[in-house]
């Protein structure tokens, strides 16, 4: 193996170990901060058996989700199938900057399901383009329930906001490529940034299928999105409920709406943070937003679990359902960054 590939290979797995570090010290650190509070993990079981459910609950929501955005392109995708696509996307995701690795083992998975590239292509665009419309949908209705929550409502726009416009400016790219012609010969520009005509076919091949895969989007079945939105719609959902339950069935009179809000907005606003698992950004935050709502007594425990429930049982089930498969899609991204970094 070629000794810049594994210079590569060692940048990405170091970043990702020093990712996992920073997490793990800033957790220390900030049990540190409440020792004087006392130092807790135990909650009540009824709090775990309600995470467990809502951790089911959201997993079923998006393994079904994703077989009826599959039907709504015309494509019978088995529920098995579907469930290692969303699990090996979870692992990929979590442990690469940017959940960078999502959509590669996704498409992977997908791939060795027999779904052929264009479909899978626009499977994994509907599907991020139903959970961009599930999550204006829910926070719609989290401002309508919460609509004195203050600050953590604009944070969540904010969020909204941030989210939409990645969605919408891969759709535009995919547009604007798919008008674009591509000729046999690789132009001079290509071959000023070394693509030349054995890699000007690889180039080939993905406009067509971006070609390809806009013009079924066009055919999309209605009824079958529709049905994917639902389920989109409480996959979204479900995910507010996670740190009210963890704390709720220990103390009854801690306010709903921070509980609800605040850990939505981070599960989606940490996407944005280049260090994989957030890099301890994700503990920060929550100590600074919910260090004054949750009981001091109860707050290591609460932000112990809900990172488990939310973050380290889905790499644990990732690894479960497509560890190997996950771990292959983060590997031929890598390839490929490294093949345009040599051009």
């Amino acid at each position: 193996m070629p000794r810049r590939r594994w210079t590569l290979l060692q940048r990405r797995w170091l970043l990702t170990a020093v990712s996992f570090a920073a997490v793990l010290g800033v957790s220390a650190y900030t049990i540190a901060g409440w020792s004087t509070e006392g130092i807790h993990f135990v909650i009540p079981w009824q709090a775990h058996a309600l995470a467990i459910l809502a951790v089911v609950v959201e997993v079923a929501a998006r393994t079904v989700k994703l077989t009826w955005s599959a039907r709504s392109v015309g494509v019978r995708l088995p529920l098995r199938a579907s469930l290692r696509t969303c699990l090996a996307g979870d692992l990929a995701a979590n442990i690469t900057p940017g959940r960078s690795g999502a959509e590669p083992a996704r498409y992977i998975v997908l791939a060795q399901s027999g779904v052929p590239s264009p479909s899978a292509l626009v499977i994994l665009f509907a599907d991020l383009f139903l959970e961009m419309l599930s999550l204006g949908a829910v926070v719609l209705v989290a401002a309508l329930v919460f609509r004195h929550a203050g600050v953590v409502l604009g944070a969540l726009v904010g969020v909204l906001g941030g989210y939409a416009v990645f969605v919408l400016a891969i759709g535009f790219v995919g547009v604007v490529l798919s008008r674009r012609q591509v000729g046999v010969e690789p132009p001079a520009w290509a071959r000023r940034i070394g693509l030349h005509e054995r890699r000007w076919l690889v180039v080939q091949s993905w406009f067509d299928r971006v070609r390809t895969t806009v013009a079924n989007v066009k055919h999309v079945n209605p009824v079958w999105a529709a049905a994917a939105f639902v389920m989109s719609f409480i996959h979204v959902a479900t995910r507010l409920f996670m740190l009210p339950a963890l704390v709720l069935t220990s103390v009854a009179t801690v306010p709903l709406a921070p509980l609800a809000l605040w850990p939505l907005g981070l599960l989606y606003g940490a996407s944005v943070v280049p260090a994989p698992g957030g890099g301890g950004a994700v503990e920060l935050v929550f100590r600074a937003a919910l260090g004054h709502v949750i009981p001091g007594g109860l707050f290591i425990a609460a932000l112990v679990w809900w990172r488990f429930y939310t973050f380290y049982i889905y790499i644990i089930l990732g690894a479960l359902a497509a560890g190997r498969t996950a771990l292959k899609a983060v590997q031929k991204t890598e390839e490929l960054e490294e093949e345009l970094e040599q051009a």
